[in-house]
Parts: C-alpha cells; structure tokens; sequence
C-alpha cells in the first residue's frame, strides 16, 4: 500500500503481469491479494495511522500553527478541491510540515463557502483559532472574505502579488505587449505541429546546436513568460534559419529581438525572487528584505534599460504599490525583526524606530501572559546548562519583567547578524535560552511561509492521482492516497 500511494501507482498494478511476476519472483509462496483489498481495507488502514500521528503532534506543544490554501481543478476529472497544509516549529525548533486536506469542493467557491469548509477542517483536526498564526492565500477577494469571516489573520501569496505586478507593468507599453503576443504564436506552431518541431529538430542539429524544445506560456504558472522568451532567444539562431525557408504565424523584428534580451535580464529579478521565496525554507521574514532588493534594483539605471524603462518604471510603481504597507505589518515586520539573518537591516530609517515598537508591544504581553512556555524554556534550561551559578539561582528567582525582554531584545540587535545562508531556526535553537521570549515569538512568527507554494505543489501531486489510469477515482480515495503520500515521512524516518 505505501508502493502505490508514494509512487502514484493504480490499484490495479497488483494485477498487472509484471508485477505479479515481480512478486513471484521475490517470494513465490506469497499470494498477492486483490486490487478491491488495498483500495477497501489497506488503504483506509494506513490513512488512519497517519492521521492519528499528526493528530498527537498538533496536540503537543505548538507555539503557533500557520497554514497555506488553494482551489484547483484537475484536468482529467470534473473535480474543484480545497487544499489545507499546516506547518509549525517544535520545541527543537525543526520546521515540521503537514498536508491536512485536500478536498472535493463542491458548488459554489463563495466566501461563506470557503469559511464554512474551513470551520469543519479545523474541528475535524480540533485546532482552537487561538493556535492559528496566519493562513497564507490567494489574492482572491472571495478567498479573501472567507478569511476575514473566520476570524483568522491571512496574507496574500507573495509570488502570486509579484506576478500582479509583472503583469501591470508588461500592459504598460505597447511596444513590450506586442512582443508578448508575438512569442506564444511562435511557440504554439511548433508545439501544433509535429512536423514543424521536426524540421526545427533538424536545423538546430544542422547548426551545431542540442536539440531543445520551446517553452510554452501558462498563465496560472508564475514566471512562464519568462522562461518562454528564454527559451526563444536561446533558439533565435535556429528560428532565423527556419523562417528562411518555412513559414512561421509571426516573426520578430531585429528592434523586437532587442527588447526580448532587455525584458529578460528585467524579469530575471522577478524570476530569482519568486524562486527564493518559493523554497521550502522561506518564511515571512524573507517577505521585507526581498521587497527592499527588489526595489533598490529597479531603481538603478542600467544598460539594458534601453527599450524598456518606461516597463521597469511601471515595475517599480506596481511593486510599490503593492507592498506599500509590509514594513508597518506586524505579521511580517516581528519576523524580520526575529530573523537573525536581517533584523533591523532592511528597514528604513523613518520606520525603523516604529517597527521596534511594534515588536516591543507584541513581546510584552507574550512576556507577562506565556508562564506555560517559560516553564518548558526552564526545564530545558535546567537539563542543558548547570555551569553557571548565577543562572541556575535565576531558575527560582523573580519573575522577568519587560526590562529583561527590552535587554533581550536591545543584545540580540547588537549583535552580528546571522549569515544569510545560514537556518535562522539553526540561530534559535543553539541561543534560546539566552534569549527566552524571543525564542517564543520567533516560534510562532517564523512558521509563517511566504507563499501558498505548499498548496500548489499539492495540486501537482493531485494531477498525479487523478491521472488518466484513475480519472474515475472517487474523491475520498484520492484525498487519502494523496494525505498519505504527503505526510507519510513524519512517521518514517
């Protein structure tokens, strides 16, 4: 049963000749059961001792627990689903992920919708909204509203808000939007075409060249006009030779060959970012820092600006305006803050004192009210460091006061900043009982992702489950083998 849920194998596979002869091979005494066994009783089996697993860890102890959502529909069945994935850091500060559903969504994708789904995934996993940190989205209004409704605190996609603003920028030049229409009438005849592909095969062959395919535009994919116009400047040696003795829908002119090169080193930027805070490793604290490179780059003047500095303008106005207020934002302002990576080094001078105060006046009340999490701070200390006798006297002595946490906060900035390629969670984990309740806050702001990329790489694992061997797969079936694949490495190491 792991077989067929983590490689996306069909039930059937146990009745097809080469896996029965596989098996036989293996141990000839064993009698294979039937694909109705693993599809009716293995696999709700192991679906529950997964689900029991996550169900004890998100009832341990979780500082704060983030979650990222989506809506998909797949191709090859007439299916819409809700995605939920959770992620939290341990008292070992190791970031621990887990998909939690991915679920037929029927009717209407309306806000009251979206909400009333959401207040049954949360009791079916009994998480009270008082643990819920952040849920990342869409830029959606609708799932937008269906957040606000619930009551949970949630922010939009940052790679999906930094392909909203690529898009304002490329309809903001007419010369720029007729090269972008260009390139996919280009693409699609090859892709069309077998035969055009291969007489385009046989000249880049002829030119000494590897034989590459174009690159397709997706819109729903973020930088894919990026990688398609790569793709045909790569290739333009190739297509030069091929139009010289085929017809081609569209071709492009010397100037437009120019402005193709120009608007790829400027999407280069865009194409970079959304890969860093795409990782798996990305949190929240990556969202400030990000916007301000960004920034300072499109505001240097630069040699391929030729041609496309009225776009590069437009860029940077569109980013502007939409990331004008994260500096101010709690969510994202105390996570920089806590990221030993950055601190206060990203932020302007103007706002720099009032982002402080917005961290001083979160840490405060988390100081006077956490005495569950400062107990479990003590055990530890106790356990690890009895070298110092003063500190072993602190253990029993007066409760903290905000001086202590102003001290702590006022040492952790004075000190050398973390290098960037290095775990900001690695930081924590090696110093928090130096600095305890920021320890605490950095639990919970630092589980935060920047982007719903959890939830869309969950859809592409959804395209392979309901793929054309199992487009009649109820939805039950798929949302199992889908959980199970997903989370099966927190209980196998």
């Amino acid at each position: 049963m792991e077989f067929i849920a983590l490689d996306d194998q069909p039930s059937s596979v146990v009745e097809d000749v080469g896996f029965r002869s596989l098996m036989k091979f293996m141990e000839p005494r064993y009698t294979l059961p039937s694909r109705r066994h693993f599809a009716e009783v293995c696999l709700p089996e192991i679906h529950n001792i997964v689900a029991m697993h996550i169900h004890e860890l998100l009832a341990s102890d979780i500082a704060a627990i983030s979650f990222t959502t989506d809506i998909c529909c797949s191709d090859v069945s007439p299916v819409s689903m809700l995605s939920l994935t959770a992620q939290w850091i341990d008292k070992d500060f190791n970031l621990v992920k887990a998909v939690l559903h991915s679920r037929e969504f029927a009717g209407t994708h309306s806000a009251s919708a979206i909400s009333e789904a959401f207040e049954k995934k949360f009791q079916t996993w009994k998480i009270d909204k008082t643990r819920v940190h952040a849920v990342v989205r869409d830029n959606a209004r609708n799932m937008t509203k269906a957040m606000m409704d619930s009551g949970l605190a949630s922010f939009g996609c940052m790679a999906h808000t930094l392909q909203l603003a690529i898009h304002d920028g490329v309809f903001s030049q007419r010369s720029l939007t007729d090269v972008v229409a260009i390139c996919p009438k280009i693409v699609g005849h090859f892709k069309h075409s077998p035969l055009a592909y291969s007489r385009l095969q046989a000249v880049q062959i002829q030119l000494g060249m590897k034989p590459k395919r174009l690159k397709q535009d997706v819109s729903i994919r973020s930088n894919s006009t990026f990688y398609m116009m790569e793709s045909l400047l790569e290739q333009k040696r190739a297509l030069a030779t091929y139009a010289a003795d085929y017809d081609l829908p569209a071709t492009l002119s010397a100037h437009q060959w120019h402005l193709v090169e120009n608007f790829i080193t400027l999407l280069s930027l865009f194409e970079q970012l959304t890969r860093e805070v795409s990782s798996s490793e990305a949190s929240a604290a990556d969202v400030i820092p990000s916007v301000t490179a960004l920034r300072r780059l499109l505001s240097k003047q630069a040699d391929t600006d030729h041609g496309v500095k009225p776009t590069k303008t437009s860029f940077r106005e569109a980013v502007n305006r939409r990331f004008d207020q994260i500096q101010y934002d709690p969510m994202f302002c105390i996570a920089t803050y806590l990221d030993p990576r950055y601190k206060d080094r990203y932020f302007d001078e103007d706002v720099k004192q009032r982002a402080r105060e917005i961290l001083e006046a979160h840490l405060l009340p988390a100081a006077g009210t956490d005495d569950g999490m400062r107990d479990v701070e003590r055990a530890h200390y106790t356990e690890r460091k009895r070298q110092r006798f003063e500190e072993i006297l602190e253990e029993n002595g007066p409760e903290r006061t905000s001086t202590s946490v102003s001290q702590q906060l006022g040492i952790f900035l004075a000190e050398t900043t973390f290098p960037r390629g290095e775990s900001a969670l690695c930081y924590w984990r090696n110093n928090h009982l130096r600095f305890p309740e920021l320890a605490q806050m950095a639990r919970k702001y630092l589980s935060a992702p920047c982007t719903s990329t959890e939830s869309e790489r969950l859809f592409s694992s959804v395209s392979h489950v309901l793929d054309e061997k199992r487009n009649r797969l109820c939805c039950d079936k798929a949302e199992m083998l889908i959980f199970v694949k997903k989370n099966m490495h927190l209980i196998k190491k």
